[in-house]
This record gives structure tokens, C-alpha cells and sequence, in this order.
């Protein structure tokens, strides 16, 4: 077959998303995917207004059936909850919503394939590397293999990266990683309009654990319920994310009929690389993006809209690159990666290292949810959806730390 201009290992959102936008611009792009469409993966399934934003940019249809509509985020620590809706913004939409990945994976490498791009699933790709570079990626599916020559590549292979660490990309282990799992229960309130979160979530013993569970109505009489914890957490080793999953079930307004009996689904969950914490990003003739960087955001486990954003930007600097001929242009991601993400990034390591603490976290939630300007802004910083004339993400979160609690040792 033809080589292909530009290969994209992967049809998640990073994936599609580089594919779509490099296809748009017109170039020659093949995206290969191990499975087959439609295919399940674990995730929350939620998506927050950079989500929305991203997907208008793809135009994607927000009438399908399968996306249901949120308003807001409500939020329990305790006895006490708030109900928050997504923040007015210059840039992106005051609404969010919850589909399940099977479906809106599928519909927007779709989008993708209707931009021009070439996609190709049940295909395993592996790269050939040459003195040390990318030189060529073995393409193998039913049992055939053929090898492609393409003058960039875009790695998107998700959280695990096979094809990102036989380049040599590795995870930084100073850096934060959640722990999730998720599964699906019948719900009564499939079509309420926010999606919840959980803010005190304890382990079999009764003890605190610092990180949050969910519940995300998904509109067709079920709702996405998962848990998730950082390993900023001294004993996170120890952790069993079912227990928790059983714990949040137990626990969570009888509203939502949540129950052993109501479960569609078992547990699954997994690791997520965080805040940048996979490079390099760039190389010679390929890109990282979406979790096979570790993009996601540390304040809220979010990822499809990082792995989306991380797409677009790529396939801007890999279309400069191919359209200069000067693959050294594909540098500019890295720098465009630092000065979006890298302060607020860093700021979120400080501020996952101090949840960490079971005491810091407690305190946080429970004070926080006593003021409702308070928890806005909180809204609005750990989703980062924080107005541009509004201060530096670092100097407010740094100083929220500060305002409410005095961070010292556990006692």
C-alpha cells in the first residue's frame, strides 16, 4: 500500500482528533486502531465544557441519543452538598455532558473518516526503529503484515503506550497517577441534570481516603458510578478500588437505587499517568498526545478533553512540519505544551501532594462546602475553565491551600 504522509497510532480522542484536524487540512493521514469499532472502554464517561468545545470544533452532533446533557456539578463532603453549574466563559459552553465512550469514540473517528482520513482497525502497529529513530511501523491485522514509511507519526496508543515506550517515552514516577474503576447501574434518576461527585469516600475500615467517587447519569435508564484516588496518598498501594466502589454504593443518596442487585456491569478500572508525566513528547518524526503523555488533569481526573486538546495542537505543529518540509518545527508542540498546561500542571502536583494527607483533604472538602463562591471558583479552577481575566491559576489555588488549612504533617 501507499505510505501514508502522516500514521496515527490510536483511535481514541487523542487519536481522532489529530486525525480529524490533520485530514482537514488535507493531509494524506492513516489512523489504525488494535480494535474494532464500536468498542467499550473504561472511563467516566463525562464531559465538561473544554469537552464540548472541542467536539463543536469537530462537529460533532450533540442531538444523538447516546449524549445526555448536564448543567452542572453537584458535590457531597459529608452531610453537606451544593449544586453548581458550569461557569459562564468567553470560549466554552456554560453545559457538559455523559456518553459512553463506545459510542462517542466511535462517532468521532467517523468524523475523522469523513475529513478524508484513512482508518483502519483490528490493526496492531508496531514501530521499526533505526539508529535509533522511527523509521518505518509494521502494520498487522488477520494475520497479514505489511510495513509503512510515513513522515510523521502520532502516537495516541493510550495510558499503557506500547508503541510510546518502544520509542523510548517513559513515565516521570515523581509525578501523581490516579487509580479508578468504574461500572454501570440501573438508575431511577438516569436523566437528572448534574453529574455528582463524592468528596468523602472511606475504606472498609471507615477510614478517609483522600479522592472523590461519581455518579454520571447517562440518560437511558443507567448511570456511570466509579471511584478514583491519587497515589499522592501515603497508603495508596493498599487500596481496593472494588471495595471502594462497594463503599460509594452503600453510601450514596438511596435516590439513585444503587445497589449489588442494580449493577449492569462489574468493576473495571485501571491506572492514569498524570500531568504530563510521559516524554519526551516529541522526537524526531513523531508526537505524544492524550494519555499516552499522561495529560490528564490531576485536580479532576479529567482526560478527553485534554487528549482531544493535546490531538489539535498536534496536528497543528506536525501540519507546519510537513507543510515547511522541517520536521524540527514538530518541537513546537513541546513549547505549546508548557505554556498551556505547565504552571497549572505544576500547580496541581502541589495541590494533589496536600490532598494527599486524609486530614488536608477532610478539611478542604468540609470547609469548602460552606461557601458557595468559594466552591465556584473551586469549580472553575479544577476543571480549569478560570476566566482570562481572572488571576493566575497557581496564585489562587496556592492560596486557597493556604486560606483554609494549615498543611502540616498527619497526626
Amino acid at each position: 500500500m501507499p505510505n501514508p504522509e502522516v500514521l496515527v497510532v490510536g483511535g481514541g480522542p487523542g487519536g481522532a482528533a489529530a486525525a480529524y484536524h490533520l485530514a482537514e487540512r488535507g493531509h494524506d493521514v492513516m489512523l489504525v486502531e488494535k480494535k474494532e469499532f464500536p468498542r467499550e472502554k473504561t472511563c467516566g464517561d463525562g464531559l465538561t465544557p473544554r469537552s464540548i468545545y472541542e467536539l463543536m470544533l469537530m462537529g460533532f452532533d450533540f442531538s444523538v441519543p447516546e449524549f445526555h446533557r448536564v448543567g452542572g456539578l453537584r458535590a457531597y463532603a459529608g452531610d453537606r452538598m451544593i449544586e453548581l453549574d458550569w461557569p459562564d466563559h468567553p470560549l466554552y459552553p456554560d453545559w457538559g455532558g455523559v456518553i459512553r465512550r463506545i459510542d462517542l469514540d466511535h462517532e468521532v473517528v467517523r468524523l475523522a473518516e469523513k475529513q478524508g482520513a484513512v482508518v483502519r482497525t483490528g490493526t496492531e502497529a508496531r514501530p521499526i526503529v533505526e539508529n535509533g529513530r522511527l523509521a518505518a511501523v509494521e502494520l498487522t491485522a488477520g494475520g497479514e503484515t505489511e510495513i509503512v514509511r510515513p513522515t510523521a507519526v502520532v502516537v495516541a496508543d493510550g495510558s499503557l503506550s506500547r508503541f510510546g515506550r518502544s520509542l523510548g517515552a517513559s513515565r516521570d514516577f515523581d509525578r501523581p497517577f490516579g487509580l479508578a474503576a468504574r461500572g454501570y447501574y440501573a438508575s431511577p434518576r438516569s436523566d437528572d441534570d448534574y453529574i455528582e461527585s463524592h468528596l468523602s469516600l472511606t475504606d472498609a475500615a471507615g477510614a478517609n481516603v483522600p479522592g472523590y467517587g461519581w455518579i454520571f447519569p447517562l440518560g437511558d435508564g443507567e448511570v456511570n458510578v466509579g471511584v478514583g484516588v491519587l497515589s499522592t496518598f501515603h497508603r495508596w498501594k493498599e487500596v481496593n478500588t472494588s471495595m471502594l466502589m462497594g463503599s460509594l454504593e452503600a453510601t450514596a443518596p438511596t435516590s439513585w437505587g444503587l445497589s449489588p442487585g442494580t449493577a449492569t456491569s462489574n468493576p473495571r478500572g485501571g491506572k492514569l499517568p498524570m500531568a504530563l508525566s510521559v516524554g519526551p513528547t516529541v522526537g524526531p518524526n513523531w508526537v505524544l498526545v492524550g494519555d499516552a503523555a499522561g495529560a490528564v488533569n490531576p485536580f479532576n481526573g479529567e482526560g478527553i478533553a485534554y487528549a482531544y486538546e493535546t490531538g489539535r495542537m498536534a496536528a497543528g505543529h506536525v501540519h507546519a512540519a510537513l507543510a515547511a518540509g522541517d520536521l524540527t518545527l514538530l518541537q513546537g508542540y513541546r513549547s505549546e505544551l508548557d505554556d498551556t498546561y505547565g504552571l497549572y500542571y505544576r500547580t496541581a502536583r502541589a495541590f494533589v501532594r496536600a490532598i494527599g494527607r486524609p486530614r488536608v483533604m477532610r478539611t478542604l472538602t468540609r470547609t469548602g462546602l460552606r461557601s458557595r463562591s468559594l466552591m465556584e471558583w473551586v469549580l472553575r479552577t479544577m476543571a480549569n475553565l478560570l476566566r482570562p481575566g481572572e488571576r493566575h491559576p497557581a496564585e489562587l489555588a496556592y492560596a486557597m491551600v493556604e486560606r483554609i488549612v494549615q498543611i502540616g504533617p498527619e497526626p
